[in-house]
């Protein structure tokens, strides 16, 4: 029951630990920052290197806290954006880091069952219905087609070596927490008492909104179907929201009276359209998911307290 989390101290890394350990695992994580016992113990974690995914890194792990039963890897590269901007760090961030785990995993804890947090970006931008797991992979940015890499790198190894792995490609996770992307814009430009917002696109873009603890209850469900001919799986809802239905819903539950405008303008590897396709997933997905409301109002008490509004 030792599950080991890269990227732990990230968003979605953070809520899968206190999942795991409410599930009585010994928890411990791997990635980049400095983390005070008495955070990290929040979330769950016993053990933390501060370490890119390295073999020494993962070595000074197993010499503190022995070898895991399942790997949960989140690390690597974590915005379209930050991958244009700089495509070789996040190449080295996703595939090389990849590459060194899955050496790392056979030579180490070949027992070991791993799950991969990959991402819908691998899909691309051609589709227009819900996509399904065995949609061909096209993706139109460095930060999607390093996903994919690191996909063909641990599916590689499972298939060569017996390997137990899963791959979980998430759609759009969001909720308190996470101080980035469209919600947390949106809510920091509310909170300096912007009336007239002008957000990039068209607004007509269609997302998958997929609450994180949702997320984090598939990515433990992944690890029971972790084989060496890889389990693929889509982490999403499979219903479609746009960004003009999300932004509005945002502006409604903080009570805001603003204008919002479209600049009709798309950003370089920005999909129009990514809809989970989830009638090959259901096996890790919950039951029923958090509506988006009711996620959304979570998120945007979290932001108003962590952006000190009253």
């Amino acid at each position: 029951m030792e599950a080991w989390v890269t990227g732990a101290r990230g968003f979605i890394g953070r809520y899968l630990a206190a999942e795991l350990a409410r599930r009585g695992y010994q928890v411990h994580g791997i990635g980049h920052g400095a983390w005070l016992p008495e955070e990290r113990s929040r979330c769950g974690i016993a053990g933390w290197i501060n370490s890119a995914v390295t073999a020494a890194g993962l070595d000074a792990l197993a010499a503190a806290v022995g070898a895991p039963s399942v790997l949960f890897h989140l690390a690597g590269g974590s915005s379209v954006g930050a991958s244009v901007a700089a495509p070789r760090e996040d190449f080295a961030r996703t595939v090389e880091a990849s590459a060194e785990l899955a050496e790392w995993i056979r030579t180490r804890a070949p027992q070991a069952r791993v799950v991969a947090v990959s991402s819908a970006a691998v899909y691309g931008d051609a589709w227009h219905e819900p996509i399904p797991v065995g949609a061909p992979l096209r993706p139109v940015s460095p930060y999607g087609a390093h996903k994919a890499a690191m996909e063909c790198v641990l599916a590689g190894h499972a298939r060569s070596f017996g390997l137990a792995v899963s791959l979980v490609r998430l759609f759009s996770v969001y909720g308190p927490g996470l101080e980035k992307q469209l919600v947390w814009d949106i809510c920091c430009r509310l909170a300096r008492g912007e009336r007239d917002l002008r957000l990039g696109g068209r607004g007509d873009e269609r997302r998958d909104f997929m609450f994180v603890t949702d997320a984090a209850l598939a990515l433990v469900a992944a690890a029971g179907h972790a084989s060496p001919v890889p389990a693929v799986f889509n982490g999403g809802t499979g219903r479609p929201t746009t960004v003009r239905e999300l932004t509005e819903t945002v502006v409604r539950l903080w009570s805001a009276d603003v204008t919002l405008h479209f600049d009709g303008e798309l950003r370089a590897g920005d999909p129009r359209s990514l809809v989970a396709d989830v009638s090959e997933s259901a096996a890790i997905l919950p039951a029923s998911f958090v509506p988006l409301g009711f996620g959304l109002s979570q998120t945007i008490e979290a932001a108003k307290r962590r952006l000190a509004v009253g």
